[in-house]
């Protein structure tokens, strides 16, 4: 990009601050010259101990960060950064380029790695890509919240076609149902769309009362949904009202259907059948209203053929029936999934908390999230815990998404030796944000061998060394004259 057309660029975007950390005045004042502009503010530090307060001071979004300083070295100075802010893009800039310490700087928070001396072009190039990132945060940052208020439904968040659909069906029933069988796998929201049916029913201002049938045991299932009488059992003293006419008038929600035990199915469906209960006993009939939401992981076809659950309860219950995706279904919920639990915990917690690193949004990005929704809040809850900043980091998250990595050994899995070698370089690389060049110095092979590997794992030779010329090459092998500056016009 040329400085026309990064003037140019500049004028349409909002103002963006670049702290510039060197000892050198010169290599400052060029910074200062280059990058500066009207929407563009360069605060220079000569001082690293100064660089936190600087930091502090004029929240920049991005930092240029010499190497090799006196008193207090760049990668100290790295550390108090991402300790304070991860969400600043670090850039550093130097005339000793190493591929170790590239490699070190990149895994504990830098964004880049510069060899001086530095073209200008690509500079301004790189600054331009993260004032387009930094846009985009701003921008989506404010949609986000308008995105939550527009796809938070009762208490479900979601704006995925699976989850629409899921609300959808829900306004569409609320106001009709009798029963209703809701699934789904263990953590996806099934009480959550039943308390919304509930709130969107006829009944929404009578008891909501909830059974979770895979915690009582089987001798004390009945009593607890249809009571008892005083004597009918040693320990009854007194007569007690079962959660069916606790739930007279309204919802009761059966959780864990598929946990109930065969002999309370039969009394079960000839409840819902006649809308009327015995308590234990007692010979006295007695007439409920109740409508029933009940809800289960398991997959109860396939318990009916095996006379694990009755026939026809289970035609009774599914007659209609939702079914809530599991979050690995719809991933593209889960950023605002994120800010939600995110808002939640911040106001809970009393922290001024503004968002995720972008290591932390990848992480949680990629993990599978076995667990689902109920997953996703309690690992919210646990980062919004840990974070001592504005933002919730890497180091923030739970262990099994810090390094998922490991999950492998952890659970003894043997691999083939190709197996092993191919995830080396795959982490590797990883660590290196995708640098070919420096995973091949530190793999210790050539970049051909590299690309062979990476063609082989992909099954075609597309990445060919010669269509893949690292930055570095160009940027290292120019020649510098006296004053620092390159001939095709580099500092």
């Amino acid at each position: 990009m040329s400085m026309v057309e990064y003037s140019s660029y500049m004028q349409t975007s909002p103002s963006f601050a670049v702290l510039a950390v060197d000892d050198d005045p010169q290599v400052l004042l060029l910074l200062e010259t280059v990058l500066g502009s009207e929407d563009v503010r360069v605060v220079t530090v000569s001082d690293p101990a100064k660089a936190l307060e600087a930091l502090r001071q004029h929240r920049p979004a991005a930092v240029l960060l010499d190497y090799f300083m006196p008193g207090m070295n760049g990668m100290e100075v790295l550390d108090q950064i991402v300790e304070f802010d991860p969400g600043v893009d670090v850039i550093f800039l130097t005339s000793h380029y190493s591929p170790q310490a590239a490699v070190e700087a990149i895994r504990r928070g830098a964004a880049d790695y510069l060899t001086k001396p530095i073209d200008i072009n690509m500079l301004l190039d790189k600054i331009e890509k993260l004032v387009a990132v930094w846009k985009h945060r701003h921008l989506t940052s404010s949609l986000d919240r308008q995105l939550l208020e527009a796809f938070q439904f009762e208490g479900l968040v979601g704006r995925s076609p699976a989850m629409l659909e899921v609300f959808a069906r829900i306004r569409r029933i609320a106001p009709h149902f009798r029963n209703i069988l809701v699934t789904g796998a263990t953590g996806t929201g099934k009480e959550l769309a039943a308390k919304a049916l509930h709130r969107l029913s006829p009944v929404a201002q009578r008891r909501f009362a909830t059974c979770n049938c895979g915690a009582i045991v089987e001798t004390l299932m009945e009593s607890e949904l249809f009571g008892y009488v005083r004597g009918a059992f040693t320990g009854a003293t007194q007569d007690k009202v079962g959660l069916f006419e606790y739930a007279d008038g309204g919802i009761l929600f059966l959780d864990e259907i598929g946990e109930m035990p065969l002999s309370t199915q039969t009394k079960l469906l000839r409840v819902l059948q006649q809308q009327e209960i015995q308590r234990v006993g007692s010979p006295v009939t007695r007439r409920i209203d109740v409508r029933v939401i009940a809800a289960t992981h398991r997959d109860l076809m396939g318990m009916v053929r095996e006379k694990r659950f009755r026939e026809d309860l289970y035609y009774r219950l599914s007659m209609i029936d939702i079914r809530i995706p599991s979050l690995a279904d719809r991933k593209e919920d889960l950023p605002l999934l994120m800010r939600h639990f995110l808002e939640h915990f911040a106001r809970q917690y009393g922290k001024p908390l503004r968002g995720l690193s972008r290591r932390a949004q990848i992480a949680m990005l990629k993990y599978s999230w076995p667990g689902n929704v109920r997953e996703l809040e309690n690992c919210m809850g646990h980062a919004c815990m840990m974070a001592d900043g504005e933002f919730v980091d890497l180091k923030d998250l739970p262990e099994r998404m810090r390094n998922p990595q490991s999950a492998p050994e952890e659970d003894g899995e043997l691999v083939s030796l190709e197996e092993a070698q191919r995830r080396y370089v795959d982490k590797v690389l990883r660590t290196v944000g995708g640098n070919k060049l420096r995973a091949a110095e530190i793999l210790k092979i050539s970049r051909a061998t590299l690309y062979r590997m990476l063609a082989a794992t992909a099954g075609n030779e597309s990445e060919h060394p010669r269509n893949m010329a690292g930055m570095e090459d160009n940027a290292m092998e120019k020649p510098v004259n006296s004053e620092g500056w390159s001939r095709s016009g580099s500092f």
